[in-house]
Protein backbone atom coordinates (compact mmCIF):
# COMPACT_ATOMS: atom_id res chain seq x y z
CA UNK A 1 0.00 0.00 0.00
CA UNK A 2 3.02 2.29 0.79
CA UNK A 3 4.11 2.25 -2.73
CA UNK A 4 0.33 2.72 -3.88
CA UNK A 5 0.34 5.87 -1.92
CA UNK A 6 2.15 8.39 -4.85
CA UNK A 7 0.12 6.88 -7.55
CA UNK A 8 -3.17 7.74 -5.58
CA UNK A 9 -1.76 11.02 -4.65
CA UNK A 10 -1.47 11.69 -8.66
CA UNK A 11 -5.14 10.42 -9.03
CA UNK A 12 -6.52 12.32 -6.74
CA UNK A 13 -4.81 15.76 -7.45
CA UNK A 14 -6.42 14.77 -11.26
CA UNK A 15 -9.58 14.37 -9.89
CA UNK A 16 -9.54 17.22 -7.93
CA UNK A 17 -8.58 19.19 -11.14
CA UNK A 18 -11.39 18.22 -13.12
CA UNK A 19 -13.50 18.48 -10.80
CA UNK A 20 -12.94 22.04 -9.76
CA UNK A 21 -9.87 21.86 -8.18
CA UNK A 22 -6.81 24.34 -8.78
CA UNK A 23 -3.73 26.48 -7.47
CA UNK A 24 -6.05 29.63 -7.13
CA UNK A 25 -9.25 30.32 -4.74
CA UNK A 26 -10.94 32.85 -6.35
CA UNK A 27 -13.90 35.27 -4.56
CA UNK A 28 -16.64 32.79 -4.10
CA UNK A 29 -14.46 29.79 -2.76
CA UNK A 30 -14.21 28.02 -5.96
CA UNK A 31 -10.75 27.01 -7.06
CA UNK A 32 -9.15 27.73 -10.74
CA UNK A 33 -6.22 26.40 -12.63
CA UNK A 34 -5.15 29.85 -13.03
CA UNK A 35 -6.52 33.81 -12.35
CA UNK A 36 -7.46 36.24 -15.03
CA UNK A 37 -8.06 40.03 -14.34
CA UNK A 38 -10.08 42.07 -16.80
CA UNK A 39 -10.45 45.51 -17.66
CA UNK A 40 -12.33 47.24 -21.10
CA UNK A 41 -12.31 50.28 -22.37
CA UNK A 42 -16.20 50.65 -22.12
CA UNK A 43 -15.83 50.24 -18.44
CA UNK A 44 -17.70 46.93 -18.56
CA UNK A 45 -15.17 45.32 -16.66
CA UNK A 46 -13.05 47.00 -14.23
CA UNK A 47 -10.09 44.74 -12.73
CA UNK A 48 -12.80 41.81 -12.85
CA UNK A 49 -11.56 38.84 -11.47
CA UNK A 50 -12.27 35.39 -12.69
CA UNK A 51 -11.17 31.70 -13.09
CA UNK A 52 -9.27 29.81 -16.25
CA UNK A 53 -8.93 26.04 -16.42
CA UNK A 54 -6.09 24.19 -18.27
CA UNK A 55 -7.05 22.38 -21.47
CA UNK A 56 -6.36 19.02 -21.92
CA UNK A 57 -4.50 17.46 -25.16
CA UNK A 58 -3.88 19.78 -28.35
CA UNK A 59 -4.87 23.68 -27.99
CA UNK A 60 -7.40 24.93 -30.51
CA UNK A 61 -7.03 27.93 -32.13
CA UNK A 62 -3.79 29.98 -32.19
CA UNK A 63 -1.12 29.55 -29.63
CA UNK A 64 0.98 31.83 -28.02
CA UNK A 65 3.86 29.79 -26.07
CA UNK A 66 6.21 31.08 -23.49
CA UNK A 67 10.35 30.98 -24.69
CA UNK A 68 13.12 29.66 -23.34
CA UNK A 69 14.77 33.15 -24.19
CA UNK A 70 15.41 35.02 -20.81
CA UNK A 71 15.52 38.71 -20.49
CA UNK A 72 15.31 41.30 -17.81
CA UNK A 73 14.70 40.95 -14.20
CA UNK A 74 11.93 43.79 -13.47
CA UNK A 75 11.37 44.97 -9.56
CA UNK A 76 7.86 46.35 -9.68
CA UNK A 77 5.06 48.70 -10.87
CA UNK A 78 3.76 52.07 -9.07
CA UNK A 79 2.89 55.76 -8.46
CA UNK A 80 4.49 58.67 -7.07
CA UNK A 81 3.99 59.46 -3.16
CA UNK A 82 3.91 63.01 -3.40
CA UNK A 83 3.07 65.61 -0.46
CA UNK A 84 -0.05 66.31 -2.23
CA UNK A 85 -1.36 62.83 -2.37
CA UNK A 86 0.15 61.97 0.80
CA UNK A 87 -2.14 64.94 1.95
CA UNK A 88 -5.16 63.62 0.51
CA UNK A 89 -4.69 60.27 1.84
CA UNK A 90 -4.06 61.60 5.38
CA UNK A 91 -7.26 63.56 5.19
CA UNK A 92 -9.27 60.40 4.56
CA UNK A 93 -10.92 58.31 7.74
CA UNK A 94 -8.31 55.96 8.36
CA UNK A 95 -10.25 53.02 7.69
CA UNK A 96 -10.82 54.37 4.43
CA UNK A 97 -7.29 55.00 3.75
CA UNK A 98 -5.67 51.71 5.53
CA UNK A 99 -8.19 49.61 2.74
CA UNK A 100 -6.75 51.85 -0.52
CA UNK A 101 -3.68 51.28 0.80
CA UNK A 102 -4.29 47.76 0.89
CA UNK A 103 -5.43 46.74 -1.87
CA UNK A 104 -2.69 49.17 -4.07
CA UNK A 105 0.02 47.66 -2.06
CA UNK A 106 -0.74 44.43 -0.48
CA UNK A 107 0.83 41.41 -2.66
CA UNK A 108 -1.59 39.10 -1.33
CA UNK A 109 -4.97 40.86 -0.24
CA UNK A 110 -4.19 43.68 -3.29
CA UNK A 111 -2.55 43.83 -6.34
CA UNK A 112 0.70 44.43 -5.04
CA UNK A 113 2.28 47.49 -6.14
CA UNK A 114 6.00 47.83 -5.15
CA UNK A 115 7.63 50.46 -6.73
CA UNK A 116 6.90 54.45 -5.68
CA UNK A 117 8.90 57.59 -6.55
CA UNK A 118 9.36 60.39 -4.02
CA UNK A 119 10.77 63.77 -4.22
CA UNK A 120 13.97 65.09 -2.73
CA UNK A 121 12.72 68.21 -1.89
CA UNK A 122 9.83 70.15 -3.75
CA UNK A 123 7.60 69.61 -6.79
CA UNK A 124 4.75 71.23 -8.00
CA UNK A 125 2.90 69.11 -5.94
CA UNK A 126 4.41 69.31 -2.24
CA UNK A 127 1.64 71.68 -0.81
CA UNK A 128 -1.04 71.14 1.49
CA UNK A 129 -3.65 74.04 0.85
CA UNK A 130 -2.15 76.37 4.10
CA UNK A 131 1.86 75.64 3.89
CA UNK A 132 3.38 79.47 3.64
CA UNK A 133 6.47 77.87 1.40
CA UNK A 134 3.12 77.16 -1.24
CA UNK A 135 4.99 74.14 -1.59
CA UNK A 136 8.63 75.44 -2.91
CA UNK A 137 11.63 73.97 -0.49
CA UNK A 138 14.60 71.69 -0.31
CA UNK A 139 16.01 70.22 2.78
CA UNK A 140 18.51 73.11 2.96
CA UNK A 141 17.22 76.25 1.78
CA UNK A 142 19.49 78.32 4.00
CA UNK A 143 23.23 78.62 2.51
CA UNK A 144 25.36 76.08 4.10
CA UNK A 145 24.97 72.64 4.52
CA UNK A 146 24.95 72.74 8.42
CA UNK A 147 21.16 74.16 7.77
CA UNK A 148 20.77 70.41 6.05
CA UNK A 149 17.50 69.54 7.87
CA UNK A 150 13.87 67.19 6.82
CA UNK A 151 11.59 69.56 6.16
CA UNK A 152 8.30 70.11 7.59
CA UNK A 153 5.68 68.67 4.96
CA UNK A 154 7.62 65.96 4.24
CA UNK A 155 7.85 64.79 7.92
CA UNK A 156 4.10 65.88 8.40
CA UNK A 157 3.14 63.81 5.11
CA UNK A 158 5.02 61.46 3.36
CA UNK A 159 6.50 59.92 6.30
CA UNK A 160 3.39 59.13 7.94
CA UNK A 161 2.25 57.31 4.61
CA UNK A 162 5.58 55.75 3.98
CA UNK A 163 4.87 54.13 7.74
CA UNK A 164 1.43 52.58 6.35
CA UNK A 165 2.83 51.77 3.20
CA UNK A 166 5.71 49.25 4.58
CA UNK A 167 3.95 48.08 7.16
CA UNK A 168 1.80 46.52 4.43
CA UNK A 169 4.51 45.86 2.21
CA UNK A 170 8.14 46.00 3.14
CA UNK A 171 9.18 45.21 -0.06
CA UNK A 172 7.97 48.48 -1.59
CA UNK A 173 11.12 49.92 -3.75
CA UNK A 174 11.95 54.03 -3.97
CA UNK A 175 13.34 56.15 -6.18
CA UNK A 176 14.01 59.74 -5.43
CA UNK A 177 14.44 62.46 -7.39
CA UNK A 178 14.92 66.34 -7.28
CA UNK A 179 13.31 69.07 -8.47
CA UNK A 180 15.74 71.35 -7.67
CA UNK A 181 18.69 71.77 -6.26
CA UNK A 182 18.89 74.14 -2.81
CA UNK A 183 18.63 77.85 -5.00
CA UNK A 184 21.98 78.98 -3.24
CA UNK A 185 23.45 76.13 -5.03
CA UNK A 186 22.74 77.65 -8.54
CA UNK A 187 24.47 79.36 -11.08
CA UNK A 188 22.97 81.66 -14.13
CA UNK A 189 22.50 79.19 -17.21
CA UNK A 190 24.03 81.50 -19.34
CA UNK A 191 26.05 84.66 -17.31
CA UNK A 192 27.46 81.69 -14.34
CA UNK A 193 26.87 84.44 -11.92
CA UNK A 194 24.92 83.46 -8.34
CA UNK A 195 20.99 82.55 -9.73
CA UNK A 196 19.20 82.06 -6.17
CA UNK A 197 15.63 80.78 -8.18
CA UNK A 198 13.47 78.13 -7.82
CA UNK A 199 13.02 78.07 -11.52
CA UNK A 200 16.15 77.20 -14.14
CA UNK A 201 19.72 77.98 -13.77
CA UNK A 202 22.28 75.21 -13.26
CA UNK A 203 24.13 73.61 -10.49
CA UNK A 204 27.32 76.04 -9.49
CA UNK A 205 30.56 72.99 -10.09
CA UNK A 206 32.02 74.96 -6.72
CA UNK A 207 28.85 73.51 -4.66
CA UNK A 208 29.24 69.45 -6.30
CA UNK A 209 30.54 68.36 -2.94
CA UNK A 210 27.70 69.98 -1.18
CA UNK A 211 25.02 68.69 -3.17
CA UNK A 212 26.41 65.36 -3.29
CA UNK A 213 26.53 65.49 0.29
CA UNK A 214 23.33 66.58 0.40
CA UNK A 215 22.18 63.23 -1.23
CA UNK A 216 23.78 61.34 1.35
CA UNK A 217 22.02 62.72 4.38
CA UNK A 218 18.61 62.49 2.30
CA UNK A 219 19.35 59.09 2.03
CA UNK A 220 20.43 58.37 5.05
CA UNK A 221 17.57 60.10 6.81
CA UNK A 222 15.17 58.04 5.14
CA UNK A 223 17.04 54.43 5.66
CA UNK A 224 17.30 55.65 9.53
CA UNK A 225 13.44 55.72 9.14
CA UNK A 226 13.22 52.56 7.87
CA UNK A 227 12.60 53.41 4.35
CA UNK A 228 15.84 52.01 2.10
CA UNK A 229 16.11 54.11 -0.96
CA UNK A 230 16.90 51.96 -3.97
CA UNK A 231 17.97 54.84 -6.86
CA UNK A 232 18.24 58.19 -6.82
CA UNK A 233 18.55 60.91 -9.75
CA UNK A 234 20.59 63.55 -10.16
CA UNK A 235 18.21 65.67 -11.78
CA UNK A 236 14.09 65.53 -12.70
CA UNK A 237 13.90 66.82 -16.26
CA UNK A 238 17.23 68.50 -16.51
CA UNK A 239 16.70 69.82 -19.76
CA UNK A 240 13.47 71.78 -18.95
CA UNK A 241 14.26 75.10 -16.91
CA UNK A 242 10.45 76.10 -17.24
CA UNK A 243 8.87 73.78 -14.23
CA UNK A 244 7.65 75.69 -11.05
CA UNK A 245 10.33 73.76 -9.63
CA UNK A 246 13.26 73.16 -12.23
CA UNK A 247 17.08 73.18 -12.71
CA UNK A 248 18.60 72.55 -16.22
CA UNK A 249 21.53 69.74 -15.91
CA UNK A 250 22.94 69.21 -19.13
CA UNK A 251 24.54 65.96 -19.98
CA UNK A 252 28.48 67.68 -19.49
CA UNK A 253 26.86 68.91 -15.69
CA UNK A 254 26.10 65.37 -15.58
CA UNK A 255 28.64 63.65 -16.06
CA UNK A 256 30.83 66.17 -14.19
CA UNK A 257 28.65 65.61 -11.18
CA UNK A 258 28.38 62.05 -10.62
CA UNK A 259 31.54 61.45 -11.20
CA UNK A 260 33.53 63.69 -9.52
CA UNK A 261 30.81 64.05 -6.62
CA UNK A 262 27.72 61.95 -6.39
CA UNK A 263 29.17 58.78 -7.29
CA UNK A 264 32.28 59.13 -4.98
CA UNK A 265 30.01 60.34 -2.19
CA UNK A 266 27.79 57.16 -2.19
CA UNK A 267 30.45 54.91 -2.62
CA UNK A 268 32.21 56.33 0.39
CA UNK A 269 29.26 56.51 2.57
CA UNK A 270 28.49 52.71 2.07
CA UNK A 271 25.17 53.14 0.62
CA UNK A 272 23.70 51.08 -2.26
CA UNK A 273 21.59 53.26 -3.53
CA UNK A 274 21.77 52.84 -8.12
CA UNK A 275 22.27 56.22 -9.81
CA UNK A 276 19.85 56.74 -13.08
CA UNK A 277 20.46 59.43 -15.00
CA UNK A 278 18.43 61.34 -17.77
CA UNK A 279 14.91 61.29 -15.87
CA UNK A 280 13.40 63.01 -19.03
CA UNK A 281 11.59 62.82 -22.33
CA UNK A 282 12.13 60.60 -25.18
CA UNK A 283 12.49 63.64 -27.58
CA UNK A 284 15.50 65.20 -25.39
CA UNK A 285 13.12 68.28 -25.45
CA UNK A 286 14.80 68.83 -28.90
CA UNK A 287 17.26 70.63 -26.87
CA UNK A 288 20.55 71.17 -29.55
CA UNK A 289 23.38 68.90 -28.20
CA UNK A 290 21.38 66.79 -25.71
CA UNK A 291 20.52 63.82 -27.92
CA UNK A 292 21.03 60.39 -26.52
CA UNK A 293 21.82 62.33 -22.90
CA UNK A 294 22.51 59.34 -21.66
CA UNK A 295 24.65 57.64 -23.96
CA UNK A 296 26.86 60.86 -23.65
CA UNK A 297 27.07 60.50 -19.76
CA UNK A 298 28.29 57.22 -20.24
CA UNK A 299 30.68 57.94 -23.14
CA UNK A 300 32.71 58.62 -19.60
CA UNK A 301 34.11 55.28 -18.01
CA UNK A 302 34.64 57.54 -14.89
CA UNK A 303 31.55 58.49 -15.03
CA UNK A 304 29.44 55.25 -16.23
CA UNK A 305 30.98 53.35 -13.60
CA UNK A 306 28.63 54.98 -11.03
CA UNK A 307 25.46 54.87 -12.72
CA UNK A 308 23.04 51.83 -13.06
CA UNK A 309 21.37 53.16 -16.35
CA UNK A 310 18.61 55.63 -17.27
CA UNK A 311 15.34 57.25 -16.48
CA UNK A 312 12.35 58.05 -18.94
CA UNK A 313 9.25 60.33 -19.40
CA UNK A 314 6.68 60.30 -22.03
CA UNK A 315 5.41 64.30 -22.53
CA UNK A 316 7.83 63.92 -26.16
CA UNK A 317 9.15 61.17 -28.26
CA UNK A 318 8.58 57.73 -28.91
CA UNK A 319 9.57 54.75 -26.45
CA UNK A 320 11.31 53.58 -29.60
CA UNK A 321 13.90 55.64 -28.79
CA UNK A 322 15.19 53.22 -26.00
CA UNK A 323 16.03 50.55 -29.06
CA UNK A 324 18.69 53.22 -29.89
CA UNK A 325 19.59 53.25 -25.80
CA UNK A 326 20.06 49.66 -25.83
CA UNK A 327 21.59 48.98 -28.66
CA UNK A 328 24.56 51.14 -27.92
CA UNK A 329 24.72 50.41 -24.31
CA UNK A 330 23.04 46.73 -23.38
CA UNK A 331 24.86 46.61 -19.78
CA UNK A 332 22.83 49.12 -18.22
CA UNK A 333 19.36 49.41 -17.27
CA UNK A 334 16.27 51.45 -18.55
CA UNK A 335 13.25 52.55 -16.15
CA UNK A 336 10.09 54.25 -16.83
CA UNK A 337 9.97 56.94 -14.13
CA UNK A 338 6.90 59.66 -14.96
CA UNK A 339 3.69 59.93 -17.20
CA UNK A 340 0.79 62.18 -16.29
CA UNK A 341 -2.66 62.14 -17.29
CA UNK A 342 -4.97 65.36 -17.17
CA UNK A 343 -7.35 67.09 -18.76
CA UNK A 344 -5.79 67.27 -21.94
CA UNK A 345 -5.10 64.20 -22.86
CA UNK A 346 -7.79 61.85 -20.71
CA UNK A 347 -10.34 59.72 -21.91
CA UNK A 348 -10.99 56.20 -19.96
CA UNK A 349 -11.17 54.31 -23.55
CA UNK A 350 -8.48 56.13 -25.04
CA UNK A 351 -5.63 56.47 -22.31
CA UNK A 352 -6.22 53.10 -20.76
CA UNK A 353 -4.93 51.26 -24.16
CA UNK A 354 -2.57 54.08 -25.17
CA UNK A 355 -0.50 54.13 -21.76
CA UNK A 356 -0.73 50.46 -21.58
CA UNK A 357 0.63 50.15 -24.82
CA UNK A 358 3.36 52.79 -24.99
CA UNK A 359 4.53 52.72 -21.29
CA UNK A 360 4.02 49.47 -20.00
CA UNK A 361 4.19 46.93 -22.66
CA UNK A 362 6.71 49.50 -24.56
CA UNK A 363 9.46 49.82 -21.72
CA UNK A 364 8.93 46.05 -20.62
CA UNK A 365 9.19 45.15 -24.26
CA UNK A 366 12.41 47.07 -24.10
CA UNK A 367 14.41 45.61 -21.05
CA UNK A 368 12.48 48.27 -18.51
CA UNK A 369 13.29 46.92 -14.76
CA UNK A 370 10.11 48.75 -13.94
CA UNK A 371 7.33 51.26 -14.24
CA UNK A 372 6.56 54.48 -12.26
CA UNK A 373 3.52 57.09 -13.14
CA UNK A 374 2.72 60.20 -11.34
CA UNK A 375 0.75 61.03 -8.74
CA UNK A 376 -1.03 58.25 -6.44
CA UNK A 377 -3.53 60.53 -5.38
CA UNK A 378 -4.96 63.64 -6.00
CA UNK A 379 -8.55 65.25 -5.10
CA UNK A 380 -11.42 66.14 -7.63
CA UNK A 381 -9.76 69.76 -7.86
CA UNK A 382 -6.89 68.30 -9.55
CA UNK A 383 -4.30 69.10 -6.30
CA UNK A 384 -3.37 70.66 -4.30
CA UNK A 385 -1.24 71.84 -6.43
CA UNK A 386 1.05 74.43 -5.94
CA UNK A 387 0.30 77.89 -7.77
CA UNK A 388 3.10 78.95 -9.62
CA UNK A 389 3.67 79.68 -13.33
CA UNK A 390 4.74 75.98 -14.31
CA UNK A 391 3.26 73.96 -12.02
CA UNK A 392 0.86 71.21 -13.39
CA UNK A 393 -2.86 72.39 -12.26
CA UNK A 394 -4.67 70.15 -14.69
CA UNK A 395 -3.31 66.96 -13.69
CA UNK A 396 -5.17 63.58 -12.37
CA UNK A 397 -3.67 60.85 -10.33
CA UNK A 398 -3.80 57.30 -10.67
CA UNK A 399 -6.57 57.96 -8.48
CA UNK A 400 -8.89 60.73 -7.70
CA UNK A 401 -10.89 61.28 -3.58
CA UNK A 402 -13.57 64.10 -3.12
CA UNK A 403 -12.08 66.45 -0.56
CA UNK A 404 -15.47 67.46 0.53
CA UNK A 405 -15.46 64.53 2.98
CA UNK A 406 -12.36 62.44 1.45
CA UNK A 407 -14.36 59.24 1.06
CA UNK A 408 -15.26 58.72 -2.00
CA UNK A 409 -12.50 57.44 -4.55
CA UNK A 410 -12.39 57.29 -8.26
CA UNK A 411 -10.02 55.17 -10.13
CA UNK A 412 -8.43 56.51 -13.45
CA UNK A 413 -7.18 54.43 -15.99
CA UNK A 414 -3.45 54.64 -14.33
CA UNK A 415 -5.01 52.85 -11.33
CA UNK A 416 -5.65 49.93 -13.80
CA UNK A 417 -2.52 50.23 -15.84
CA UNK A 418 -0.65 49.62 -12.61
CA UNK A 419 -2.87 46.77 -11.21
CA UNK A 420 -2.85 44.64 -14.31
CA UNK A 421 1.24 44.54 -14.16
CA UNK A 422 1.47 44.56 -10.66
CA UNK A 423 -0.69 41.97 -9.80
CA UNK A 424 0.37 39.03 -11.92
CA UNK A 425 4.62 40.35 -12.18
CA UNK A 426 6.27 39.72 -8.69
CA UNK A 427 9.23 41.78 -8.14
CA UNK A 428 12.43 39.65 -9.22
CA UNK A 429 10.09 38.24 -12.05
CA UNK A 430 12.21 37.35 -15.35
CA UNK A 431 10.52 38.49 -18.77
CA UNK A 432 10.89 35.53 -21.27
CA UNK A 433 10.24 35.13 -24.62
CA UNK A 434 7.51 34.86 -26.80
CA UNK A 435 6.67 32.07 -29.75
CA UNK A 436 3.43 32.93 -32.18
CA UNK A 437 1.32 35.60 -32.44
CA UNK A 438 -2.49 36.97 -32.83
CA UNK A 439 -3.09 39.70 -35.31
CA UNK A 440 -4.06 42.67 -33.13
CA UNK A 441 -2.77 40.87 -29.59
CA UNK A 442 0.46 42.04 -27.58
CA UNK A 443 1.34 39.79 -25.45
CA UNK A 444 4.24 39.56 -22.89
CA UNK A 445 5.33 36.41 -20.76
CA UNK A 446 7.37 36.92 -17.30
CA UNK A 447 8.56 33.89 -14.58
CA UNK A 448 8.21 34.74 -10.89
CA UNK A 449 10.65 34.07 -8.69
CA UNK A 450 7.62 31.27 -6.87
CA UNK A 451 7.95 29.73 -10.56
CA UNK A 452 4.27 31.01 -11.65
CA UNK A 453 3.70 32.61 -14.94
CA UNK A 454 2.49 35.86 -15.93
CA UNK A 455 0.82 37.68 -18.70
CA UNK A 456 0.55 40.86 -20.16
CA UNK A 457 -2.25 41.09 -22.75
CA UNK A 458 -3.21 44.25 -24.84
CA UNK A 459 -6.58 43.78 -27.32
CA UNK A 460 -6.31 46.99 -28.72
CA UNK A 461 -8.91 45.58 -31.51
CA UNK A 462 -12.94 46.05 -31.76
CA UNK A 463 -13.46 42.04 -31.80
CA UNK A 464 -12.57 39.70 -28.61
CA UNK A 465 -9.37 37.48 -29.32
CA UNK A 466 -9.42 33.65 -27.95
CA UNK A 467 -5.51 32.81 -27.94
CA UNK A 468 -4.30 29.53 -26.04
CA UNK A 469 -1.30 30.67 -23.59
CA UNK A 470 1.02 27.89 -23.55
CA UNK A 471 3.61 26.79 -21.15
CA UNK A 472 5.63 24.02 -20.11
CA UNK A 473 2.55 20.88 -19.79
CA UNK A 474 -0.14 23.54 -19.69
CA UNK A 475 -2.19 24.86 -22.29
CA UNK A 476 -4.71 27.97 -21.20
CA UNK A 477 -7.62 29.08 -23.51
CA UNK A 478 -8.35 32.87 -22.40
CA UNK A 479 -10.55 35.11 -23.91
CA UNK A 480 -9.36 38.87 -24.64
CA UNK A 481 -12.51 41.13 -25.01
CA UNK A 482 -12.50 43.82 -27.37
CA UNK A 483 -9.93 46.63 -26.21
CA UNK A 484 -8.88 45.58 -23.44
CA UNK A 485 -6.26 44.91 -20.99
CA UNK A 486 -6.01 41.36 -19.40
CA UNK A 487 -3.17 39.93 -17.05
CA UNK A 488 -3.10 36.11 -16.48
CA UNK A 489 -1.22 34.26 -13.67
CA UNK A 490 -0.75 30.58 -13.26
CA UNK A 491 1.35 27.67 -12.50
CA UNK A 492 3.33 25.86 -14.59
Amino acid sequence: MKRLAPLLTLILAAALSACGGGSFRLPDGSRADALQFTTTADRLQLFAESGLSFRRGEPEGPVIRAGAESFQTVEGFGAAVTVSSCYNLLKMPAEARAAFLREMFSPTDGVGSSLIRICIGGSDFSWDYEHPSGGRFTWCDEPGMEHFAPHELDVRYVLPVLKEIFAINPDVRIIGSPWTAPPWMKLDLALEEPYESWTGGRLNPACYQDYADYFVRWIRYFEAQGFPIYAVTPQNEPLSGGNSMSMVMYWQDCRDFVKTALGPALEAAGLKTKILIFDHNYNYDRVEGQLQYPLQVYADPEASKYIAGSAWHDYGGDVSELDRINAAAPDKEVWFTEASIGTWNYRFERSLLRDYRNIFLGTLSRGGKGVVLWNLMLDEKKGPYTNFKGSCMTCYGAANVTSYAYADVEKYTHWYNIAHASRVIRPGAVRIGTEGAVEGLECLFFRNPDKTLGALLLNATDAPLRPTLSAGRHNLPVEVPARALVSVLWKD
